[in-house]
């Protein structure tokens, strides 16, 4: 009999065991990502550039401000400065293109994944990303083919632009985990 209720709690153990020992137990690297590396972030403002006054974007069509920032109160003779285009930068990395990537994906990406997709959704927007064909790939688990995707990104309106071809060729690096210094070398090298 004592062999019996030996068995059966053992087994009650196993079923009833905390789930939270085994949560603990996970490597802090092995951990998804939240937010765009430092990596990540020299490879978005080499590419982007920082100006201090409004400035009509490449199309010709959104006031612009900064890093690259966009929105109802960038207008016509606005200036800032650096530290408020870098806290500009922080925040909407951090309200809205992070989450924007984080949603559209599925699958765990690593920290080099992300920072490449937030760069992208950066330069493209949140919408066009989360419906990009990368997105489909990737949460297909085709991280190849995920990577070829950043090279179709290289226009703005109809018309392929040095910078852009630049800008994705480090994506595409950093994706497939080059450091940030690796995949801004390789990017300025297009030609």
């Amino acid at each position: 009999m004592n062999k019996l209720i030996e068995f059966i709690t053992g087994l009650l153990a196993l079923f009833f065991r905390p789930q939270k020992e085994e949560q603990a137990t996970l490597e802090p690297e092995k951990a998804s990502p939240t937010g765009m590396s430092s990596d990540g972030l020299a490879i978005l403002q080499y590419f982007e550039s920082c100006r201090l006054e409004a400035y009509w974007d490449a199309d010709g069509k959104v006031w612009t401000i900064g890093w690259g920032d966009t929105g109802p109160d960038v207008v016509k003779g606005l200036r800032i400065t650096q530290a408020e285009a870098d806290e500009r930068l922080q925040r909407r990395l951090a309200r809205e293109f992070v989450p924007g990537v984080l949603n559209a994906l599925t699958r765990p990406a690593s920290q080099a994944q992300l920072d490449a997709m937030v760069d992208l959704s950066y330069n493209i927007g949140v919408s066009a990303f989360q419906g990009s064909t990368l997105v489909r790939l990737f949460n297909a688990g085709d991280q190849a083919g995920a990577a070829e995707q950043f090279l179709r990104w290289n226009r703005s309106g109809s018309k392929v632009l040095l910078g852009l071809r630049r800008r994705r060729a480090a994506d595409r690096m950093r994706f497939q985990g080059s450091s940030g210094k690796e995949a801004i070398r390789v990017g300025a090298a297009i030609v």
